[in-house]
């Protein structure tokens, strides 16, 4: 996580940790996660890499530690027919809730709104980011 939003993130993570918000596992990231395939079913929770954006050629908000990850496999990522991790279409449904997942209405989304930051389950058009929550908005 940059420096500049740790001490908002730790608030956040006070947050989840109260409302015993479930978080499978956090990682940290290596090569091996910058690039990952389709066929990944990982669940890490992590903030930092040095990658592309997916399915781009710029940055991720990730490489300066501007955006997190969290549960990826309760809430997952799909552009168009891309799901990943692949194994975790059925979360796809927003609508049948289950333990680990992020709504527009949760405690996860309304402690990240008061440190300034953004869902990407929410305002983006042609692709849905559950997972993701940034300070830059993208």
């Amino acid at each position: 996580m940059h420096a500049d939003h740790a001490r908002g993130m730790v608030d956040v993570f006070r947050t989840l940790y109260a409302a015993h918000l479930p978080i499978e596992q956090m990682t940290l990231p290596t090569s091996a996660r910058a690039d990952p395939t389709p066929s990944r079913d990982g669940n890490g929770t992590g903030a930092f890499v040095c990658r592309p954006t997916t399915g781009e050629t710029f940055w991720s908000a990730h490489a300066s530690g501007l955006a997190l990850d969290l549960n990826p496999f309760q809430n997952p990522y799909r552009r168009d027919d891309l799901v990943l991790p692949d194994l975790a279409g059925t979360y796809l449904d927003r609508g049948w809730r289950r333990p680990g997942m992020i709504t527009a209405d949760g405690v996860l989304t309304r402690a990240f709104a008061r440190i300034g930051w953004s869902w990407g389950g929410g305002g983006f058009q042609s692709w849905k980011d559950y997972q993701r929550f940034s300070v830059t908005g993208r």
